[in-house]
């Protein structure tokens, strides 16, 4: 496992409220017995977001002001195996969550392959510095784990695009592209790389139970990299979809470019908002045939009444930014 990955929110900040991603693998006997109790925390202190708990340990983002951030990660780096808890700020001029939940899942990030265990085995860690001489590297096979629309506003140079809809197909992948990505004799590199870690944790596990020897994985993500590595060195390409309010974050993680499509949660930019296939907070060219005539209708209506929400400076229930999020990070 690597070492705490904790990037400090700046106290100068004006934004008043703190957003905290976190993950931990570790080996939880009874993760029921644990909900409650974070839970109650979480709640004691206003802290929303979500939570997930498993077997194999935590994982989620939550937000809330600083001193209640604290508190909730001192609980949860109390928790069995928690101590190196890997944890990422940002900061958040409004809450971006609507509800707190803990949840109970079999895996905090799913990639349904039994034995898989980042404890036991897991790539070698590559810092953010290091990370473009081993990818620019002929002799290394670059792969981006992450899901097709993520790919699609950003990848680093001659990284492989898997396009997967989902994580869980990544396995099936790989062995279906075995031969053709190392071919036969000595396997190259292979090094890899996510959002902010926690999926190369699996897939690194997973290529080494594969018997694939030289796996690396970016430490951090490429957060860490877009924080750390200057633009002018970067060869990070377009943007970082993110699970958050930014929806694609740049270099030094400004906030990006994208929109984002309510009714399926995938990023929008430019070209897709003049598609006559866009209707805000109903579809987007990726989603509209995935959407029956009944299922836009309700979005357009959901929609309408968190327009007339924010008019009259309301909250509505229906606006709630992190739904399906953290599962379709999970996912």
């Amino acid at each position: 496992m690597t070492d705490t990955v904790t990037t400090t929110p700046s106290r100068a900040s004006p934004r008043p409220l703190t957003v905290a991603a976190l993950y931990r693998f570790t080996r939880f006997d009874d993760p029921a017995a644990l909900q409650a109790p974070l839970e109650g925390v979480c709640r004691r202190h206003g802290v929303r977001g979500t939570l997930l708990l498993a077997g194999e340990g935590v994982n989620g983002t939550i937000a809330g002001t600083e001193p209640a951030i604290a508190a909730v990660l001192d609980h949860i780096r109390a928790l069995p195996g928690c101590a190196a808890l890997d944890v990422k700020f940002s900061a958040a001029a409004s809450m971006p969550f609507h509800r707190m939940k803990v949840r109970l899942k079999r895996e905090i990030v799913t990639m349904g392959q039994p034995g898989i265990d980042p404890n036991r085995s897991v790539g070698t860690y590559v810092e953010p510095q290091d990370w473009n001489a081993l990818i620019a590297d002929p002799d290394t096979i670059v792969i981006d784990t992450r899901n097709d629309y993520e790919v699609a506003v950003g990848s680093f140079e001659r990284a492989i695009d898997p396009k997967t809809a989902s994580f869980r197909d990544f396995p099936a992948w790989f062995r279906a592209e075995r031969e053709r990505l190392l071919g036969e004799g000595k396997s190259p590199r292979v090094a890899m790389f996510c959002t902010g870690g926690i999926r190369c944790e699996k897939s690194t596990a997973f290529l080494k139970q594969e018997g694939v020897d030289e796996v690396f994985h970016l430490k951090g993500g490429i957060l860490r990299y877009l924080e750390t590595v200057p633009e002018d060195e970067s060869l990070w390409r377009g943007e970082c979809f993110v699970f958050d309010q930014r929806v694609t974050v740049r270099h030094g993680l400004e906030r990006g470019s994208y929109g984002l499509c309510h009714a399926c949660r995938r990023p929008v930019g430019d070209a897709d908002m003049a598609s006559p296939l866009y209707e805000e907070g109903v579809s987007c060219p990726a989603c509209h045939d995935e959407r029956s005539d009944a299922q836009r209708a309700a979005y357009r209506e959901r929609h309408r009444q968190e327009t007339l929400a924010a008019q009259r400076g309301m909250a509505h229930v229906g606006a709630v930014l992190e739904k399906d999020a953290l599962e379709k990070e999970d996912g």
